[in-house]
């Protein structure tokens, strides 16, 4: 099998320097040649067979694993974590960078040559030990690692939900409960909500925190039905509810419409995450719109920077998040 022509051979075929050959073949501008050299470079280049790589084609083709902390019927339960993963998987496309789905059983031995890996979700911390022994360039996407080896795009919480608590307090609300959730890592340890946290915090902060107004259960519709039912029986109910997530506030909407009242004359009630069924709901959910997609294609960014680049320092991208009103929420006289 004949051998591809170096640099070298093509220097000396031409009679110049290896360095005047690099830099026309890569179309230096700020070389001072003739035209009669640059010719004869790439005559003896053609003559040699020497393949000239433009950027296009030099750019790597990177093998990439996303790791994803849920299982698909959790995924289909509560779409937020879909819309994220499905961004991701087409910026990957885009980029023409390879996909592999890795398991959170699955060990150093057991990963495919990768270059770097995606991790989508809530991580224990053995499984933090685990991602950090497989010694690849990682990025969280909506978890913020224990470690400062990682990158990560998460939203920002903290200030999203003070914008809801600020606007249901501006249409006179005081009596605000919070329907949240928490999870279960694959250590057994619970994991609250930092919605929960910055509710609480909230609400303590303004002299108005009320231990039966903070319901704490799982995501899904079932559990939203069943806390808002909770919080309509109590003596002195709320007039509106924050819930963590729009899959909550689906619940939320059959627990009011089978006690015979009505959203938002009777309770008002701000969802989160902005699914694409939140608009249809009736009424439609006044709710806190998270940029999914662009997080998604955040991770790949972060990701193919630092494997190509090699930055040793860690980031966090935070990005902010937006209050969709609609006309789930009624101002009180």
């Amino acid at each position: 099998m004949k051998s591809m022509a170096t640099i070298k051979d093509i220097a000396e075929k031409a009679g110049v320097s290896i360095a005047t050959v690099s830099r026309v073949l890569n179309y230096d501008e700020t070389l001072n040649v003739q035209d009669e050299t640059r010719k004869r470079i790439f005559e003896a280049a053609e003559q040699l067979d020497y393949q000239v790589k433009d950027k296009k084609k030099r750019k790597k083709r990177l093998k990439i694993g996303i790791l994803c902390s849920y299982s698909l019927e959790e995924e289909l339960e509560d779409t937020y974590y879909l819309s994220v993963r499905v961004a991701i998987e087409k910026k990957l496309a885009e980029e023409g960078y390879k996909k592999y789905r890795i398991s959170s059983s699955d060990g150093k031995d057991d990963l495919p040559p990768l270059d770097g890996i995606i991790c989508l979700g809530t991580f224990s911390q053995s499984m933090m030990e685990r991602i950090e022994s497989f010694g690849k360039p990682t990025v969280f996407a909506d978890a913020i690692p224990d470690t400062e080896k990682f990158d990560s795009v998460i939203h920002d919480i903290e200030r999203s939900v003070s914008k809801v608590m600020a606007y249901l307090m501006n249409q006179g609300h005081r009596k605000i409960a919070f329907i949240g959730g928490y999870e279960t890592d694959s250590d057994g340890v619970e994991v609250v909500d930092n919605r929960t946290y910055a509710y609480v915090r909230i609400m303590k902060q303004e002299g108005l925190f009320r231990e039966e107004y903070l319901k704490v259960g799982g995501y899904t519709p079932r559990y939203g039905y069943q806390m808002m039912g909770e919080l309509l029986e109590l003596p002195d109910a709320p007039t509106a509810v924050f819930v963590a997530n729009d899959s909550l506030a689906i619940g939320c909407y059959k627990a009011v419409n089978e006690k015979g009242l009505s959203i938002p004359d009777d309770i008002s009630v701000i969802g989160y995450n902005d699914i694409p069924a939140a608009k249809y709901l009736v009424p439609p959910l006044t709710t806190v719109h998270l940029h999914m997609d662009f997080m998604g294609e955040q991770a790949v960014t972060l990701l193919a920077e630092k494997i190509l680049s090699g930055r040793e320092i860690s980031i966090q991208v935070l990005i902010p998040a937006k209050l969709v009103l609609r006309e789930s929420v009624r101002a009180l006289d």
